[in-house]
């Protein structure tokens, strides 16, 4: 099987195993759904996590307001009296104004925030020097751990403008932010393998030979982005340990200088000269007035 180092930019994202028979459409397809998966999953972890220490989302209209505004305006959270979480709540009021501050008691606040945890672990990109994959089976049990929890605090469902559950249901809203950046759609994207660019309608092989066990570092990116920069010689690892082991080398030798004693080259054996001299009858001749 082949082992692809899939990247964002510099940044490892991800590895993936599969074949040199693979379409780069299918791969494309594969990799992108992985890719937009994981996002989904981090932008889940951050609303859940908000969630346990603040309650859940107040309405659109209410959110920013304060109390004084709320009550002139007449304004009422329906959602927020029925999501009462399970196990009681405590007050934890929101800065910001965008939840509503009935936060789940201590024992649920940890265990969402555990949970979301777990799932950032599951598409960590650690896992690419751990050599393990991450595969569309991996994004879903982490949603789905993820949607456990919820249900488990909010048996009775969340607001209808809640963002976890929008994320859940496939029905957010990223436009203007910028996460919507950070979303590259299947009919948008590239990918690219030594400077190239591996073109729909051939397969895998066509680019990286036939050898199935090759592993190889691919880069994803949108169309019309031109060739992503080329991988450096050496990693930055790499770089690293080469400048240490000579910054090393240079002390040692800075040591050895210092410790260096030229003394003995002004003892007679050391004279280069003394042998010519004695053949020639002028060695010990002394200059000056007796």
């Amino acid at each position: 099987m082949v082992k692809i180092n899939i990247k964002r930019g510099d940044d490892s994202q991800f590895l993936y195993e599969t074949t040199i028979e693979t379409t780069i459409d299918d791969l494309l397809k594969d990799v992108t759904a992985i890719y937009n998966g994981r996002l989904k999953v981090h932008r889940i972890c951050a609303e859940v996590e908000d969630l346990a220490e603040h309650g859940v989302t107040l309405p659109p209209n209410m959110q920013g307001l304060t109390d004084e505004q709320v009550e002139e305006l007449k304004l009422k959270d329906e959602w927020g009296e029925k999501c009462v979480p399970s196990g009681g709540y405590r007050d934890n009021p929101d800065k910001i104004g965008r939840r509503n501050g009935k936060a789940p008691n201590e024992k649920m606040t940890e265990m969402l925030k555990k949970t979301a945890q777990e799932a950032k672990d599951m598409i960590s990109k650690k896992k690419v020097q751990a050599e393990e994959y991450v595969t569309q089976e991996t994004v879903q049990e982490a949603l789905n751990i993820l949607k456990g929890a919820v249900m488990i605090v909010y048996p009775m469902g969340l607001p209808p403008y809640e963002p976890v559950k929008l994320e859940q249901e496939n029905s957010e809203d990223l436009q203007g932010t910028q996460a919507s950046l950070e979303v590259i759609e299947e009919d948008n994207a590239s990918i690219w393998f030594c400077g190239k660019e591996m073109l729909r309608g051939k397969k895998l092989k066509d680019f990286i030979g036939k050898n199935e066990k090759t592993k190889v570092v691919a880069k994803l990116q949108k169309k019309g982005q031109g060739a992503p920069g080329r991988e450096p010689v050496v990693s930055e690892n790499e770089q690293k340990q080469m400048m240490a082991y000579y910054y090393k080398k240079q002390e040692e030798m800075k040591k050895l200088d210092a410790q260096q004693d030229d003394t003995y080259l002004d003892s007679p054996w050391a004279d280069n000269n003394q042998l010519k001299r004695s053949f020639q009858g002028i060695k010990d001749i002394k200059w000056g007035p007796r």
